[in-house]
């Protein structure tokens, strides 16, 4: 629950936490004339076992630059997804040279309709929905990262549905006493452009964004009334994507869907098998060591390489996480309990004969972006479950460190399964086609 209310005066400044007062330092230089913005407040702060973890949220009134087709706005501010305090209540402090907390906070531009006097809090809300996400799953946003929402941001019948993040055009990253702190804007989107996002990738798709003033303009300025989409206003621009996905592949390396897959090569032989740990009630969990190579798969795939490769496991860790990553924070492919993780060393690879793979119908429309995006330029694409800690991944030919092989295309390590094989490359000239999708939930084997 959060309540309206000016923000603190300067004059009080040095009663402000460190970090609060760096980032407002950073405030000031962008609206000298707003000392004081509408905040929207957790009433009861985070730390006090409230639900937003968001303390506060500023408001400020924008006038854009109507010579360059940036029309007035307003500009939300976060504070909360940096470390604000310094003192361990939220976040854990790690040095002043590292990332503060999770190292941005978030930023929203809406057009101010005309008649406009006082800024809409459905932002703020939104924003603490997106930190909620970040601070239960301890995953990060950067820049061309994207939101698949499937609502109206604002809860009404608008076509943006969906976000994109990118960097704030103006707010420039702040070093606090506990670490750099930078901020990411999100930019309200159609389910079209979303798509296309998928395909190709968030960076491609924010930079037409910026060509097309009404759909966001140079700042990204977010339109709710905004009723077509930017392939709708300027069909040229779905050529460009075309182009895009056909030079560049996808830069989408994963997802998290709800996906299975069954060993068909043999029946179930007992409790440890691959069949109970797809459609048992107790799904087996990824070793740590697994779970590692998966989430530097997911990291990693984004990089464009004339090679790609699943990194290999790395024998160095601590508190189950890499030794060169933030004890403090972990991907979402990490399990919940240690204690419940199989020694790596205990599981062996197996090679299968057939399998059945099974996807809802949300995941198995990524499978044409799978094949066109990324294994047909030579890379990987992961399903990881959201249902129980299982992984599939794709690899291509070219792919270093799979353990499928084209003599043995399909092998499981523990509830991990590697598929390749040329059967996925025939429905190369079915990928763009929805029958593709026709088999029900997605099934295939």
């Amino acid at each position: 629950m959060a309540e309206l209310r000016p923000s603190g005066a300067p004059a009080f400044a040095s009663l402000f936490p460190p970090g609060l007062h760096a980032i407002y330092g950073e405030c000031r230089r962008l609206y000298p004339d707003q000392p004081n913005p509408l905040q929207v407040t957790a009433i009861v702060k985070y730390w006090l076992g409230g639900p937003d973890p968001l303390d506060y949220v500023s408001m400020y009134r924008n006038v854009g630059s109507p010579s360059a087709n940036i029309p007035e706005h307003w500009h939300y501010i976060s504070f909360g997804l940096s470390d604000l305090y310094g003192d361990n209540r939220v976040h854990e402090f790690t040095g002043t040279d590292g990332p503060s907390g999770f190292g941005f906070e978030l930023t929203f531009r809406l057009k101010r309709e005309t008649g406009e006097s006082a800024p809409p809090t459905w932002p703020a809300e939104l924003m603490q929905g997106l930190a909620r996400y970040v601070f239960q799953s301890e995953n990060t946003f950067c820049s061309g990262d994207h939101v698949s929402w499937h609502s109206p941001l604002d809860n009404s019948e608008s076509r943006i549905q969906h976000m994109l993040l990118t960097e704030d055009p103006q707010m420039q990253p702040v070093q606090t006493p506990f670490g750099v702190v930078t901020f990411l804007q999100i930019v309200g989107v159609c389910t079209e452009e979303l798509h296309s996002a998928q395909q190709w990738n968030g960076q491609g798709i924010l930079e037409l964004l910026r060509t097309v003033p009404v759909a966001g303009g140079p700042w990204l300025i977010t339109d709710m009334r905004r009723g077509e989409t930017i392939f709708e206003i300027d069909p040229h621009l779905q050529e460009r994507v075309d182009k895009g996905i056909e030079t560049d592949g996808s830069n989408l390396s994963g997802v998290s869907a709800k996906c299975a897959w069954d060993d068909l090569s043999r029946p179930p032989e007992d409790d440890e098998d691959s069949r109970s740990i797809c459609i048992g009630t107790q799904p087996r969990r990824l070793s740590g060591k697994d779970t590692e190579q998966i989430r530097e798969t997911l990291r990693r795939g984004l990089e464009i390489n004339s090679k790609p490769v699943l990194p290999p496991i790395n024998p160095q860790r601590q508190n189950g996480l890499a030794h060169d990553r933030a004890p403090s924070r972990k991907d979402s492919l990490e399990s919940d309990s240690s204690t419940a993780i199989i020694p790596h060393e205990l599981i062996r690879t197996r090679q299968l004969e057939s399998v059945h793979l099974k996807f809802n119908q949300e995941s198995g429309a990524l499978i044409p972006l799978c094949l066109r995006g990324r294994l047909l330029h030579g890379r990987h694409f992961t399903y990881k479950s959201i249902t129980g800690d299982m992984a599939i991944t794709f690899v291509s030919t070219g792919v270093e460190g799979a353990f499928a092989t084209e003599e043995h295309p399909y092998a499981a390590h523990g509830p991990w399964l590697q598929v390749r094989s040329p059967f996925f490359f025939s429905l190369l000239p079915f990928a763009g086609q929805e029958r593709l999708l026709d088999s029900g939930p997605g099934a295939c084997g």
